[in-house]
């Protein structure tokens, strides 16, 4: 998606939701487009284009980019303006503490529920893998995690999962072109949707940190690469 077509996203987006103008909206919208890969490391956030788009003020927009700069989604620059971050060696390291608490307790202790919906996106990425199509894999991948902690029925858990997600598809911007990064992965969602269904759970969360274990390491030796 270019430039153009992401403003273009949030002019329809600003016109059809209420309460559009407050800066955890429009902090909101942007975080969802780069969790989603349409922002990518580097690019730079045009404050007029953006203003113009959402339709809010300055102070607003600015405030937003100060939530995102808090979550370190966004970095500033003096005198040349905000860009979508480049993620470090230590914001991995944080990212997968933060991962290793929140997923295999989303499985252990989430109400127990129907697992078709995340055998669907299993299934989807599986397809998407036998494609070789690794953007598609990679999306699946992150859908699984975010619907793995949605299980806990927590919005505040939402919420920091979403972040987690941003700040991850920022990491991920290096490996995209990279089916061997993804595709071990998408049968290790298929062995946790398998426990899941066996009432295996702290099998599932046990499974869960050592999977995000080698995943921390695997991208930590691929930056230092």
């Amino acid at each position: 998606m270019t430039s153009e077509e992401v403003l273009t996203s949030l002019r329809t987006e600003a016109r059809s939701t209420k309460h559009a103008e407050t800066s955890t909206w429009v902090a909101a919208q942007l975080r969802q487009r780069i969790a989603d890969g349409l922002l990518a490391p580097g690019a730079k956030l045009a404050e007029e284009s953006l203003r113009e788009a959402l339709g809010v003020s300055r102070n607003t927009l600015r405030e937003a980019f100060a939530t995102l700069h808090a979550e370190r989604v966004v970095t500033r620059i003096p005198n040349r303006g905000v860009f979508v971050s480049h993620p470090t060696a230590e914001d991995i390291r944080e990212i997968y503490r933060v991962r290793r608490l929140i997923e295999p307790a989303s499985l252990m202790w989430s109400p127990a529920g129907p697992t078709e919906p995340l055998a669907a996106i299993v299934r989807d990425a599986r397809k998407a893998a036998g494609a070789g199509d690794v953007p598609a894999m990679a999306n699946a991948n992150q859908e699984f995690h975010r619907a793995l902690v949605a299980r806990a029925g927590s919005e505040r858990l939402d919420s920091l999962m979403e972040q987690i997600l941003a700040e991850m598809r920022l990491v991920f911007a290096s490996m995209a072109a990279d089916p061997r990064f993804h595709a071990p992965y998408v049968e290790d969602n298929a062995e946790i949707v398998a426990l899941l269904e066996a009432g295996r759970t702290i099998e599932a969360a046990g499974f869960m940190a050592d999977y995000l274990g080698r995943a921390e390491r695997q991208l930590l030796a691929a930056l230092e690469d």
